[in-house]
Formats: C-alpha cells, structure tokens, sequence
C-alpha cells in the first residue's frame, strides 16, 4: 500500500511531465485499435451483403471462380433449362435465372466512366426476385425491354443521374444504349460498386452473347427445408442432366467464398497498418525510457532518502514500474477511444473516395479494447522496467551525496562493444544479401541485416552521439558563438539520453530513406529499360481487358505501321523431364518482337512466332533443361492440348515480360476454340516514320469512346509509372509520420525535463548576463543538433538498406540504383525545422523562468 501511495504521489506530482509519454502511449494504441475497428467494419459491411444477397441455394458452371474475369471476358454460364430441372427437386420452393458480369464498364451521354474510382467493380446483371433482399426500387420502375436499365441509388448520387438520362454499357460482345428507367437503393451498405440492372432477355443478349443462358441459379428452400437438405436435393436432380458439373452452394457457402476472396485484401490492409503502429510503438519506448530515466536522475536525492529510511530495492524499483502501469492504463483507455474515432475517419474518408463505409456497420469487438489496453500497457511498463532497475541500485550514501548518478563507464564500455558487434553483425548480413544470387533467399538476409543494424545503432548511438555532435555543432552551432557552444555541451552532457532521443527520430527517418532510394531505384530502373527495350511508339491498356470494338476502333486509326495483340492464356506445360507447369503463356503477334526488343540466349524469337512453336525464359529452361528444338507438351484451358517446339530462349535478365513464355497468336487459334479466346490484355502501337504526333493525337481520338483504356506514349508510360510509384510511397510516408509524431514528442519531453533538471543552471547562466533570447536560441539549437544527430542515423542506415535491398531487385531486373539526393536533403533539412518546433514551448518555459527562485532550487 505504501509503495501505491508513492507511485501515486508521484505521478501526479509529474503529471506534467508524463503528459507527453501518455500522448505517445495514446497515439500508437489509437493507431492499433483504429485499425483493428476500421477492418472489422469493412468484414460486417461485406458479410451483411454477402449474407443478404446469396439465395438459400445457387447453382453456377463448375470452373466460375468469384470474383474472376472469365478468360474469355464472357461469364461462364448454364442453360437455362436447369431452371425447370431443378424446380423438380424436392424441398424447392422457387427457382430464378441469374445473369451477372463485372467485365463491363457504364459511361454517360458525356463519355464520363459511371464506374467506382476506387477499384470496385461495375456490376450489371438481370432484375430479379432474389435482389429484392438486398435491394428496393425507390424511384421508377425496374427495366422492361431492351432500351431501359436501373441503376444503384449510390452510384445516382455519385454521379447525379436522374431517370430519362441515357447510359452507354460497354461489354464483351459489344456496346449498347439504354435509358434509366428506375433507381434502387440498397438495404445494406454498399461498399463501392456500381449496380446495373436490365430485365433478363437483354442481360442475356448483351452480357452472354446468347439468349437461353444464365451464370447461376438462384433456389428458394420450401418451408421448413434445410439450405443444406436443399443442396443434396438439388445435387441429386441435377446429376443427371449431362449438360456439365456444376457448383452448388448453400447460402452459408456462397458468402464463406465471396467473404474468401476479399479477405486477401482485407488482410493486407490490416496487417500493413498494424505494422506502421509498430513501429511507433517502438518509437514510442525510447519516448517512456528516456522520461523515467530523466524523471529518475531528478528524483535520486528522493530515492536517497527513501532507501536511507528503510526503503528496500525491490519497492523502489515497483514504486517506478506502478508509475509506469498508470502511465499505461491511462494512456491506453483514451487510445482505445481515440482508435474508434480513427476508424470513424478512416470510414468517412473512404466514403469520400467511393467506398461506402456506414457508421451503422460500426464494429468494435471485445478483443479489440482488450489488445490495446494489453499492449499498451505491457509495452509502457517494459519500457520503464530499465530505469526502474537503475533507480532500485541507487545507494542511500550516493543519493544524499549528489542529486543524480554518475555515469556507470563499465556499463558504457560493455554497451558500445554490444552495439559494435551487433551493427557488424548486421552489416554483414546486408552484404551477405547484396550478393544472394536469388531475390527470396537474400530478402530474408535482408530483414535479419535490417533488425541487427537497427538494434546495433540503437545500443552503439550514445558512443556516435559524442563525434556526430561535435561534427554536426562544428557546422552549424560555431556561428552563434558561446550560445552555440552551450548548446553543444548540452546535448554531449548525457550521450546515452542525447542518443535515445535521435534513435526514435532515427528510426522513422531510415524507413523513409530506405523506401526513397527503393522507390527511385524502381522507377530509374524501369524507365531505363523502357528506353532500351520498348520499341513501340503506344501502349493501350485499362483495367477492363480491351474489348472488340475497342481494338477494331484502334486497328482503323490513320498513321500506324502496326497494331499488336498481346494476351495472356491460363495454359498447363509439361516439360521434358515430366515436370508439370501451369504459369501460363503469351500469344501476340510476330510485330511484338519489334514492340519489346527481348535479349535471347539461344534461337530466334521471330521463330518463336511461327507454326507451332513457342519460346521459354531462360530460368524455365535452366531448371528443367530445356533447348532449343525440344517440344513441350501445352494444354491450353478451355481448348486442346498442344505440342510446340521450342524455337528460342529469351533472357530472363530483366524487368518486362520477365519468364513470358511466347506464341502466335495463330498458334494459339488452332487449339483454342474461338469463344474461350481471351481479349487482349494491353495493345501495342507503332506509328509511321515521321508521323508520331498525328498518330498519337488521331489514337486518343479514336479511343476517345472507350474511358476505361489509357493511350500512353513512351513518355506518358513513364510518367505514370512514376506517379504510382510516388502515390505509393506518399501513403507510406502518411503512415510513418504517426511514428515521426510520436518521436518529435521525444525530443519535447527531453527538452522540457532537461529545462527542470537544469533549473539551477539556467538561474546562475541569467544572473551572469544571459538574455532570454539567447536562452531561448540554447534550447533551439540544442534540439536542432539532436534532431539532426538522429535524422543522420537515419537517413546513412535508410540508405544503407535501400541500397541493398535494390541489389535484390536487381536479380529481377531493376538493376539501377537510384539515390534521391532531393529528397534525402529535404528530409535531413526539415529534421532541423522539426527540432525548432520541438523546442518551442521548452524553450518559452525557459525563458519565463524567474532568476531568483531557479538559483534557490535545490
């Protein structure tokens, strides 16, 4: 009980100065229960809709996959003579033909793309029985003939459609106009989609291509009857109809696989996120160690007095870790409900965006306040357990002799060879990653170089704060004369807090320069290769596989010497050793080898475009040894199966096209039938000598129609890789700044507890001439040199790390290291802005402080 009062009396005596620590605490558990929030509300929003769409029982094609483009661009489908089959079934009470197809796109009278700007899909589909549960017409009727169409209420606001506007669906099997007849709005909150509805006869002909055709069926149970009594039924009834296999779910199963194929992503997102509160997390332990070690040297007179009265190791040192628990538990409680209102942010900047995210939807599991408040406090008394270790060997004799404890050397010696022999450890393994001969074995070198050279830094960066701050203070503390010098001696006087300090700015700043010297090396390595290896003048591709009359509209354009096709096939390959390979290949026209300039090791690839034959990778044939003149054995799905002659081996040293395997399109005709074969997935252009410019601007024109495809051109193509390179890393760069937050709060609170515990000091420095100004200059340049110290740890071990991990995407043909000295420079610039706003309110503190009362502090 004792030790709780004092732990109590104490911490609210520096709650002040426990402000900042709790404030880190606060922000990480925010980020992680945030997250946690954020990602479980996405999961119920999906499985409402999941759950209120699927019908008891659904009967689709056997090789339908959710949430796949059928190779062909046309949805598998039955026929829809299986709807009477099944209503014989017993336990049926209703069967309805479904029609569905995401591989379409929707634009207005305009030409503007009705779609999500988020990556969801365009769904069109047929109004039926089954989508009045997820559904209700709110405006208008549903669709009736061939010239009418319903669209989503979401979408209608999105894009300020009204009934009587004219829409213009682009599909597989061609374009067709309709007129909005009707809106519906959703029941349950949708995600993002944009919904389409034509009554059935339309949806067949213009999405199937043929009438008598569904994708699935939609079955109804009886009263009383089982989904799962209702699917053996079905099955049975069906068996022996000998029109296919087919894939028959009940409603549970439907949602478990449509809930399957987003989870991927869901996971990504989740997991990304919670390593970025991570990361400040670990940020934040330098944060709570440097404030109890500082709050500890303060007190030592204290401890002194405690031990001198009777006060056993063991209780001073809980005294500091109870201290350390309410920090905790305080911090962690307004971080769970921080974390909630993130998610809430989150929710409503993805609504602005295009991904609907309703409140209603809001998820906050029990788990989810028990992990933050159990991280939170776990890691904050962690933190605190080596000051509370150094306090409890304070001896009684030492406190009453001095008001803090002199540094341990031995400990020092014993710390900077551990952080020695950890940062040459991991030093090594980078150089053992930089020469890893393939990409997945050095990338796990890599992330044991990355910890061993992060921790090595952390342990050695009190033995590199004494010469990196003289450095540093040699450049830029010199001008400003006694008041720089002091400033320099302020940050050498305690190298290990000097060096916690910059190692929690350290930290941030080397993943943003390991991520800038990737990212730049992506983009150098790709444009240069670009350069060396596209011989084609326009490259046309989309999210939407290019549909007929979208090639037929590029094949008519004036001024190109010629168009090529390039598509990719799900193909099984068995090589000449037995081995079975199902990768994939290439069919393109023979004028690809002219719009991609593909190095080979062995044969001729204009070869490999001819009757029957076929090209490899180099790694493919260095693993099953393949040679030229071989035949491989190619089963293409959905067509026949093939044997094609190797007639060359394309290197795999690079970044384009990397392990394709190529052939003719002509090849790839005789064995596939012409409904499976798929469309193009991008479309390659060559202008006429000296016509570039007309035929640039004549491609655009005449693509003009179809939204959804981009018409680059080389400098385009680059361009565009560049900014998504760079939207990538801003994302990236957003994330971390929770941790550069979490470190600028650091060095506040080193700043304000080193101003307490100086207090004296800057007393006597104002009785003997020191204005408040230049007190006020003493503390903004001590911060800037701390601030600086880290940003140089950081951005040397960043750059370190990103240089290695280019070495490994140089094995996949990103070969050319990139530094980009702009922003390294403008990070280690701002570092020094980011001191001067730490030290501003330490600093104004400083400056208020009364002459007198400093001088008489003990």
């Amino acid at each position: 009980m004792t030790v709780l009062k004092t732990s109590l009396r104490n911490f609210f005596a520096h709650k002040g100065r426990m402000v900042l620590s709790a404030v880190a605490v606060l922000l990480s558990v925010a980020f992680v229960c945030g997250t946690l929030v954020f990602t479980d509300t996405m999961n119920t929003t999906f499985d409402k809709l999941f759950a209120v769409t699927a019908a008891d029982v659904t009967v689709s094609p056997k090789v339908a996959k959710t949430g796949e483009t059928p190779q062909g661009g046309v949805p598998e489908s039955l026929p829809a003579s299986l709807v009477a089959k099944a209503r014989e079934a017993e336990g049926v009470k209703s069967v309805e033909g479904g029609v569905v197809s995401a591989n379409v796109t929707v634009v207005n009278a305009d030409n503007e793309n009705m779609g999500s700007s988020t990556g969801a899909p365009t769904i069109a589909g047929n109004w039926n029985g089954n989508e009045l549960r997820s559904m209700e017409i709110t405006s208008g009727h549903a669709p009736r003939g061939p010239t009418e169409t319903m669209v989503d209420a979401d979408t209608a606001d999105k894009h300020h459609l009204k009934l009587g506007d004219e829409l213009r669906t682009i599909a597989q099997t061609g374009d067709f106009k309709t007129r909005i007849v009707g809106i519906a709005t959703f029941k349950v909150t949708n995600p993002g989609a944009a919904i389409l509805y034509f009554d059935t006869a339309t949806a067949q002909r213009e999405l199937l291509g043929a009438t008598g055709r569904f994708t699935h069926l939609n079955i109804t149970a009886a009263t009383g009857v089982s989904d799962g009594t209702l699917k053996r039924n079905v099955a049975r009834t069906l068996a022996g109809t000998g029109s296919g296999p087919y894939k028959i779910q009940t409603a549970k199963e439907n949602a478990d696989e449509n809930r399957e194929s987003v989870g991927a992503f869901m996971n990504v997102i989740k997991y990304a996120m919670l390593g970025f509160a991570g990361i400040a997390f670990l940020v934040g332990i330098f944060l709570i160690i440097n404030t109890f070690s500082m709050l500890v040297a303060q007190r030592t007179r204290e401890i002194g007095l405690m031990r001198a009265i009777g006060s056993s190791r063991r209780q001073v040192n809980r005294s500091v870790l109870v201290e350390a628990l309410l920090l905790g538990v305080v911090g962690s409680i307004l971080g769970v409900g921080a974390g909630v209102g993130i998610a809430v942010g989150l929710m409503k900047l993805m609504s602005a965006m295009g991904m609907e995210l309703s409140t209603r939807d809001l998820t906050v599991k029990a788990t989810t306040p028990v992990a933050g408040l159990l991280l939170g406090v776990v890691v904050t008394v962690l933190a605190a357990y080596l000051p509370a270790r150094r306090a409890g060997k304070v001896s009684p004799m030492a406190a009453l002799r001095d008001a803090g404890t002199p540094a341990d050397g031995r400990a020092g010696r014993v710390r900077g060879v551990i952080g020695l022999v950890l940062t040459g450890a991991g030093a090594a393994a980078l150089f053992a990653a930089a020469g890893a001969k393939k990409a997945s074995e050095g990338s796990l070198v890599l992330g044991l170089g990355v910890v061993l050279t992060l921790i090595g830094f952390v342990v050695v960066g009190p033995l590199l704060a004494g010469g990196l701050v003289r450095v540093i203070s040699a450049v830029l503390l010199r001008v400003f004369g006694p008041v720089g010098r002091m400033a320099e001696r302020n940050a050498l006087r305690n190298p290990r807090r000097t060096g916690a300090t910059g190692a929690a700015l350290m930290i941030g700043l080397a993943l943003v320069a390991c991520l800038s010297v990737v990212g730049s090396s992506m983009v150098a390595s790709a444009t240069d290769e670009l350069d060396r290896s596209v011989g084609a003048d326009f490259i046309v591709q989309g999210r939407q596989r290019i549909v007929p009359q979208a090639e037929q509209a590029m094949r008519n354009t004036p001024g190109l010497a010629h168009v090529t096709r390039y598509k990719t096939l799900d193909a099984t390959l068995t090589s000449p050793d037995g081995q079975v390979d199902d990768h994939g290949v290439t069919a393109a026209d023979p004028s690809y080898a002219e719009d991609l300039r593909r190095t080979t090791t062995a044969g001729s690839l204009a070869a490999a475009y001819g009757d029957d034959a076929m090209s490899v990778g180099s790694d493919y044939a260095k693993k099953h040894g393949v040679h030229v003149g071989d035949t491989l054995t190619v089963a293409f799905k959905g067509g026949r199966t093939a044997r094609l002659k190797v007639a060359a081996v394309t290197s795999d040293d690079a970044a384009i096209d990397k392990g394709a395997r190529y052939l003719s399109i002509a090849t790839m005709q005789k064995y596939v039938p012409k409904d499976r074969i798929p469309p193009n997935q991008i479309m390659f252009a060559k202008a006429l000598d000296g016509r570039e410019k007309q035929a640039y601007a004549a491609l655009k024109s005449a693509m003009k129609r179809y939204p959804q495809y981009q018409v680059r051109d080389q400098t385009d193509y680059k361009q565009e890789l560049k900014d998504q390179v760079g939207r990538l890393l801003n994302m990236v760069y957003g994330l971390l700044a929770l941790a550069i937050v979490v470190a600028v709060l650091g060095v506040v609170n080193t700043l304000a507890l080193s101003v307490v515990e100086r207090t004296r000091e800057i007393g006597l420095l104002r009785a003997i001439g020191l204005s408040r100004r230049q007190l006020r200059r003493m503390i903004r340049l001590e911060s800037v040199v701390i601030a600086l110290f880290g940003a140089l740890l950081g951005l040397g071990l960043g750059m370190g790390w990103g240089a290695t991990a280019q070495k490994l995407l140089a094995l996949e043909g990103l070969k050319v290291l990139d530094i980009p000295w702009p922003t390294i420079t403008g990070v280690f610039v701002g570092s020094a802005f980011v001191g001067l706003l730490a030290a501003l309110i330490p600093a104004f503190r400083a400056g208020r402080m009364n002459v007198l009362n400093a001088i008489a502090t003990e």
